[in-house]
């Protein structure tokens, strides 16, 4: 069973590396050569620089859920009934939305890491305590993209007629069923527009990343250009790769649009 599961880890690095669009046999980093700054190897800095594309996508892309999850209970909260949640979920924008996205990480990583370390400390406990870069990069930019979130969806919410909700009522719908069935799916065509230049917000974010260390492309490329000193190439190519992700984000958020639409032609 051990040689199984031995074979299949072998089959999937050897996948990994053939399908690798930077340092794979056909990648981009791969085919410009040996000698150069950006290939793959030893001589260059392209194992490096796609690292730092995956931390990239990946941070962006683990952010997106909680971010859309939690910026949808705020808007849920912004129009109810209850004074307490209404007035919660403003402070909640208003906090989120005023400060700027770097102290937001700053207080995150370091404030809830002294935080542990000071109950830690109360209980007799005194060893550091150090928070995973990734995951206080994930919580902050999660928190920043659900205080805007909220505003795109709460105004997607107001957009949708209340007699939608009548409507799920008198066919003996639950509130749940008709916010699933009925709401849901004209809430994410009308914000998806917005919700899409969120994202694009989300990709850039994310190089705010490399000031607590965590190995993104702009901390990939800025090191390379410092003991390079081809500041200008490994900057420019920085520039090259946002692009590249911007693009291929407006590639996938036109289809999604474009499938919401004829959906709801269908319908």
């Amino acid at each position: 069973m051990s040689g199984a599961f031995s074979a299949l880890g072998s089959l999937w690095s050897w996948l990994q590396y053939v399908f690798d669009p930077f340092c794979g046999p056909v990648g981009i980093f791969h085919l410009l050569g040996g000698s150069s700054l950006v290939s793959c190897g030893a001589a260059g800095w392209g194992d490096e620089i796609a690292l730092g594309v995956k931390v990239t996508v990946s941070l962006s892309l683990a952010t997106l859920p909680f971010g859309l999850l939690l910026g949808f209970l705020v808007a849920l909260s912004m129009q109810s009934k209850e004074k307490l949640l209404r007035l919660a979920g403003g402070i909640y924008t208003t906090i989120f939305r005023g400060l700027p996205e770097l102290l937001t990480l700053f207080i995150i990583y370091y404030g809830v890491q002294m935080l542990i370390q000071g109950v830690l400390s109360w209980f007799g406990y005194d060893e550091r305590i150090e928070i995973n870069a990734f995951i206080a990069g994930m919580i902050a930019l999660s928190v920043v993209f659900s205080s805007y979130c909220s505003e795109v969806l709460l105004s997607a919410f107001r957009a949708i007629p209340q007699g939608q909700y009548e409507a799920g009522d008198a066919l003996g719908l639950g509130r749940a069923t008709t916010m699933r069935l009925v709401i849901l799916p004209q809430l994410i065509r009308i914000a998806l527009p917005g919700l899409g230049n969120l994202w694009m917000n989300l990709l850039k974010d994310t190089a705010l990343v490399s000031v607590i260390g965590l190995a993104d492309i702009l901390r990939q490329t800025g090191i390379a250009a410092k003991v390079s000193k081809e500041a200008f190439l490994f900057y420019v190519l920085a520039c090259g790769l946002y692009l590249v992700l911007a693009m291929l984000s407006s590639i996938v958020i036109s289809a999604i649009d474009r499938s919401t639409r004829g959906a709801e032609g269908r319908r």
